[in-house]
């Protein structure tokens, strides 16, 4: 099965056995989510008899309920602050078809194909728990959806996050259960309307029962499938962003000795802290390029610090919290990605609805607040060693803006695309604001008057992922001019091949191959400004870390 990636349509072919995500009540990860919403993974509900009966034993509570008139907020009450309104046995079906109605109400743009897999995938995996009131029969239609890559257009606005993502959501449920013709879908690579899906495949328009609308709306799983897919993409990201580091100190001539495990391990022992200096180390092991003093010694020339840079020294102490907090990111998504996060919630054993608020996306809001956060500090710590680079007092002898044909006095080298870099740094910086303290306190007739932002922010992380995507794409250009332009000094010729690092030579290799510059003893990358369209090379490699192809693979072992 191909597991090609572009940002709107998947490749389908038969699902193999072993491509298969399967979904009971057992822990999902982000992995799963990843492989079912970008790779065309199988989704399968369990076949297991308890998880499948607890799931009915909802559904007869709340038939039950509706036929004896108790009081469940939902099903037999209005929503939000009409929750005093009254609804009888006989409403109670209408109650939820409007539910769904009132809430095509979203605006903006597509959320992509993948993030709204992603949901789908998680709305099941929450309603498998059999405390939502909701039939099998509407489960499987989110399954049958992910299948034949049948994907419902959501907007990227209308969820404050309160009650989950009640207007995303209902775009979903308008579309699984055929509810007009107004909903649209992408068809494996095909728009149609829900009613004409559902034809295509074998499926009639269902109408909703009791619960079945609020169920289906009231929850965090498009915020957190987004979360799950930008925690995938920030962790791959926080390890080219160390490949990236490696490539500049080789170009930087830079030591090894920062990141000896006594200072880390023995001295200073963060978990974050040890994992960067060990990655560095890895990294940078075998190098010909850098100043080897692992030993204690000082390499020490007159026209060169005995220690480097804070930006290079301290890398280890300032990656670190990056990774440990990325991490504690991952745990909390996973925890939201396997939860029930409806209203009311039914406990079938003891007979009894709770009412609650685990619809509320707190957890993903500040996680993701978080999240842009950190890719903010990552990028202007790269940028800090790119001007290190461009600089030549302080690069270590490399020449001013990395030019690479120094006879030619009107070349200007990698200038505009520092430039470039520029501009998209600060813009990390700003999405690294906190969006989740800033709620209306006065949402839904003051009802929703704590809400958590979640899918707001889970958002802003999507667009924070694609702008660093960018600027790693510049980074690694920096970083590949450097270490050609080094060799130079140290070898008389422009081809590093042989002079990095094993760990980093891969990379290296792997950013030339993508933008068409084989290494060569008589140029670096860049030699003449005429030579090359800078633009097309920062597409081609972005283009390349965004599908996870061949610079990814380089680094996926860090």
């Amino acid at each position: 099965m191909s597991t090609e990636l572009t940002k709107n349509s998947l490749s389908f072919d038969k699902m193999e056995k072993d491509l298969t995500v399967l979904i009971n009540n057992d822990h999902l990860s982000i992995e799963d989510v990843v492989n079912v919403s970008r790779y065309g993974y199988a989704a399968r509900i369990t076949e297991e008899e308890d998880v499948l009966g607890s799931i009915q034993a909802s559904v007869n509570y709340i038939e039950h309920a509706v036929a004896e008139g108790k009081p469940i907020y939902g099903v037999t009450s209005g929503f939000g602050g009409m929750a005093n309104v009254t609804i009888s046995s006989e409403q109670a079906v209408a109650l939820q078809r409007n539910l769904v109605a009132y809430h095509k109400a979203g605006a903006g743009k597509r959320l992509s194909n993948a993030d709204v897999r992603a949901a789908m995938l998680l709305r099941i995996k929450s309603h498998m728990k059999g405390v939502s009131g909701i039939r099998l029969a509407l489960i499987r239609r989110m399954e049958i959806f992910l299948n034949e890559n049948v994907t419902p257009y959501v907007h990227e606005f209308g969820s404050i996050g309160a009650s989950g993502d009640l207007t995303p959501l209902s775009y979903i449920t308008g579309c699984i259960a055929g509810l007009s013709e107004d909903y649209r879908v992408d068809f494996d690579g095909e728009e149609l309307n829900a009613i004409e899906a559902l034809g295509r495949l074998g499926l009639e328009p269902l109408s909703l029962r009791p619960k079945e609308g609020l169920a289906m709306m009231n929850g965090t799983s498009v915020m957190t499938g987004i979360a799950a897919n930008c925690v995938h993409d920030s962790k791959r990201l926080l390890r080219l962003t160390m490949g990236a580091h490696a490539l500049i100190m080789q170009g930087l001539h830079g030591t090894n000795q920062s990141f000896h495990p006594f200072i880390h391990d023995h001295c200073k022992p963060h978990e974050g802290q040890k994992w960067a200096a060990t990655s560095m180390l890895r990294l940078l092991e075998g190098s010909k390029l850098i100043r080897d003093e692992l030993d204690g010694s000082h390499n020490y020339r007159g026209d060169q610090p005995i220690q480097d840079r804070y930006s290079m020294r301290c890398l280890a102490q300032f990656i670190g919290p990056v990774f440990e907090g990325i991490e504690q990111i991952a745990r909390q998504v996973e925890v939201e990605m396997n939860a029930a996060t409806d209203n009311p919630l039914i406990d079938v054993r003891n007979n009894v609805a709770y009412h609650g608020g685990n619809f509320l996306g707190q957890h993903i809001g500040i996680a993701m607040d978080q999240l842009r956060y950190y890719q903010g500090l990552l990028s202007k710590h790269l940028d800090t060693q790119i001007a290190l680079l461009v600089a030549p007092e302080f690069s270590n002898g490399l020449p001013a803006s990395l030019v690479g044909n120094s006879n030619r006095s009107v070349n200007m080298g990698l200038k505009a695309v520092q430039i470039t870099a520029n501009s998209l740094m600060p813009l990390l910086s700003f999405y690294g604001n906190s969006l989740v303290d800033r709620f209306p306190t006065h949402a839904e007739q003051f009802n929703q008057n704590i809400n958590s932002q979640g899918f707001g922010s889970a958002n802003l992380a999507r667009r924070s992922v694609e702008i660093f995507q960018q600027y790693l794409s510049i980074a690694l250009m920096f970083g590949i001019q450097a270490v050609d332009l080094r060799t130079r000094i140290m070898e008389d010729h422009y081809d590093a091949t042989d002079y990095l690092s094993p760990a980093t030579r891969e990379l290296y290799l792997a950013v030339k191959n993508v933008i068409g510059s084989n290494p060569s003893r008589q140029r670096p990358f860049l030699w003449d400004d005429s030579d090359r369209n800078l633009d097309f090379d920062i597409a081609a490699i972005a283009m390349n870390i965004t599908n996870g192809n061949t610079i990814m693979d380089t680094v996926k072992e860090i």
